[in-house]
């Protein structure tokens, strides 16, 4: 067995001490974790970020537009001191402006434009009534009579609404499984990790 394989066992079986209780053996292996991650980040960071798209172009080739992203880059120190705190406002007003107007393009395309799309199929394909667009049509009108709050919810139209609450229900359990099923998978991941390269209980 090799070194990593034994600090990756004995560190899961540390984590797995956690379905117990709260020890400090589980929070040793979490700081731990904590503190890979962010050296990893920050290494990751100077290399591919700082260095290889900052650094060694502005000062070894020379390209001068880039002393804009490292002004701005650097007045983010300013939140170190209570008087020059206000200059960061800038940076991130800039951040948080540039990554709304990529953002919201491609959520708008991605979420919303493509689900509107998905709502005005055809009913009617071949002659025959497509009862998966039926189901998403009735999900939809349903939702939204639930949502809208200007009329009182009484006689159809509030057991429309009551429809579109089981439909949120529906969709929450859904989401709520599909978590579920990403954390046993790697759950089961780990197991089999332990009891095959680890402890070879299992080929």
């Amino acid at each position: 067995m090799d070194v990593g394989t034994l600090v990756a066992g004995l560190l899961t079986l540390a984590i797995l001490t956690f379905l117990y209780r709260d020890n400090p053996i589980y929070k040793m292996a979490e700081s731990l974790l904590i503190g890979v991650a962010i050296g990893y980040v920050l290494v990751v960071t100077w290399t591919n970020s700082l260095m290889a798209l900052l650094f060694t172009p502005l000062f070894s080739r020379g390209e001068l537009w880039l002393i804009v992203p490292f002004a701005l880059g650097f007045l983010m120190f300013g939140r170190l001191h209570r008087r020059t705190a206000i200059l960061s406002r800038i940076p991130i007003g800039v951040l948080i402006g540039s990554g709304a107007g990529v953002a919201i393009p491609a959520m708008l395309e991605a979420r919303t434009l493509r689900q509107l799309s998905a709502t005005v199929g055809p009913v009617f394909a071949d002659g025959t009534v497509d009862i998966s667009m039926v189901v998403v049509l009735l999900g939809v009108l349903s939702t939204l009579i639930y949502f809208y709050f200007s009329r009182e919810q009484v006689g159809w139209w509030g057991r429309t609404a009551r429809l579109g609450t089981w439909f949120l229900m529906i969709f929450f359990g859904t989401t709520f499984g599909y978590t579920v099923m990403s954390r046993m998978s790697t759950f089961i991941g780990r197991m089999e990790f332990l009891l095959s390269d680890f402890l070879r209980i299992i080929s």
